[in-house]
C-alpha cells in the first residue's frame, strides 16, 4: 500500500481588518439586538478574505492588525467564512489594496526571495512579468541585478532597477483577489515558501 504525504495545513495567525460592521450586515433582518459585530478581513500569510465574528465588547479599527490564530483571541471570537472579493463591502474593497501591501511589507524577506529565485512559467513568459509595470526589459534588469548581487529589501530592488516592487507585488495580488487569472503569482509564492 502506497503512503501519501500529506500536506500539512497553514493556518492564518493575524489579518487586517478591512471593514467594521458594528451591528452586522445592513441586509439582516434579524433585531439588533441578536446580531454580532462583524469585520471583514484579509490573512496576512495565505492572502485569504474573511467574515470575522468578533466578541460583543471589542471593536476594530480598520486597517487593524488582529490576532486570529489557536489560542487565546483578544478581539475575534471566531472566523465565520472565506469571502469572494464580490463579497466585500465598498469600504473593505478600497482598503484592500493597503492592507494588502501592509502584509507583503511584514513578509518582505519572503518576497524579496522570491524575486531573487523565481522562474520562468513557460518558454516565453517569466513570473516577473506577472507584476504591473514589469515588461521584459525590466524583467531582463532584475535578473541581471540579483545575478550580480542577490536583491536583500525592496528599497534595494528599487535603487537598482528603478521600480517600486512592493506596489507592483501588491497590485497584482489584489488583481488576483478580484478575478480569475491564467497565472497566480502569489500562489507560486505560497507553494515557494513552504
Amino acid at each position: 500500500m502506497k503512503k501519501y504525504k500529506s500536506k500539512k495545513r497553514k493556518f492564518e495567525n493575524y489579518a487586517y481588518v478591512l471593514d467594521f460592521l458594528e451591528y452586522g450586515y445592513p441586509d439582516d433582518k434579524r433585531p439588533l439586538h441578536q446580531r454580532k459585530p462583524i469585520a471583514q478581513g484579509f490573512g496576512e500569510k495565505q492572502f485569504v478574505l474573511m467574515e470575522l465574528v468578533l466578541k460583543d465588547d471589542k471593536t476594530v479599527e480598520i486597517g487593524e492588525r488582529v490576532y486570529i490564530g489557536k489560542g487565546k483571541r483578544d478581539k475575534v471570537e471566531y472566523i465565520s467564512r472565506m469571502l469572494k472579493y464580490e463579497e466585500l463591502t465598498p469600504t473593505a474593497k478600497t482598503e484592500l489594496f493597503y492592507v494588502i501591501k501592509e502584509a507583503v511589507k511584514r513578509n518582505e524577506k519572503k518576497f524579496i526571495q522570491f524575486i531573487n529565485e523565481c522562474g520562468p512559467i513557460t518558454n516565453k513568459m517569466h513570473s516577473l512579468q506577472l507584476l504591473p509595470g514589469i515588461g521584459k526589459t525590466t524583467m531582463w534588469k532584475i535578473i541581471e541585478e540579483r545575478e550580480a548581487k542577490p536583491f536583500e529589501s525592496f528599497e534595494d530592488v528599487e535603487k537598482r532597477v528603478h521600480r517600486n516592487l512592493l506596489d507592483a507585488i501588491s497590485k497584482r495580488i489584489e488583481e488576483e483577489l478580484k478575478e480569475p487569472q491564467k497565472y497566480y503569482l502569489f500562489v507560486q509564492w505560497k507553494e515557494h515558501q513552504q
